[in-house]
């Protein structure tokens, strides 16, 4: 598979990419939990349908001591048993944050609620903008068709 185009050959897009590459990485210097990122990011590539996104999210959190059965599980976390309440509270945030357009009014009170109960105002600030990040990335990806497969951990920074 080749991509329809090469988002960091043209310098406009590159500039923009470069900004969002650089956003992200302050999410690096949030109290969020750093698997919470992770798997707010690998959920919201599913949604979205980014290979190259799921790709990346699910090595570099095996890279950073996630296990196997709970990044096979993102995809139903509903019905698995190994993920926390915090957690559980970012992946539903996560998923209507990601599926605004499928519902009148975009994100209910009830999930921001349940998140406000577990993470702190800098900590569901870095939840929104790893969710916006991460949606803004899987866009581009899909869009342009990037392909998937060949990512190292660590690879961009």
């Amino acid at each position: 598979m080749t991509a329809r185009l090469n988002l960091m050959a043209g310098p406009v897009a590159a500039k923009t990419m470069k900004h969002i590459i650089a956003a992200g990485k302050a999410l690096a210097d949030s109290t969020l939990p750093f698997a919470t990122q992770e798997l707010v990011k690998l959920r919201a590539s599913q949604i979205n349908g980014c290979a190259g996104c799921i790709d990346m999210h699910t090595k570099e959190a095996a890279a950073g001591g996630e296990t196997s059965v709970r990044l096979n599980l993102v995809a139903a976390w509903r019905e698995a048993t190994v993920f926390t309440e915090a957690e559980r509270a970012a992946l539903e945030l996560t998923e209507q944050g990601t599926r605004i357009a499928d519902a009148a009014g975009g994100v209910t009170d009830e999930a921001w609620a349940n998140a406000a109960k577990y993470y702190d105002e800098e900590q569901l600030a870095a939840l929104v903008c790893a969710i916006a990040l991460i949606n803004a990335f899987n866009r581009g990806n899909v869009i342009t068709q990037q392909p998937a497969g060949d990512y190292q951990v660590g690879q961009f920074g």
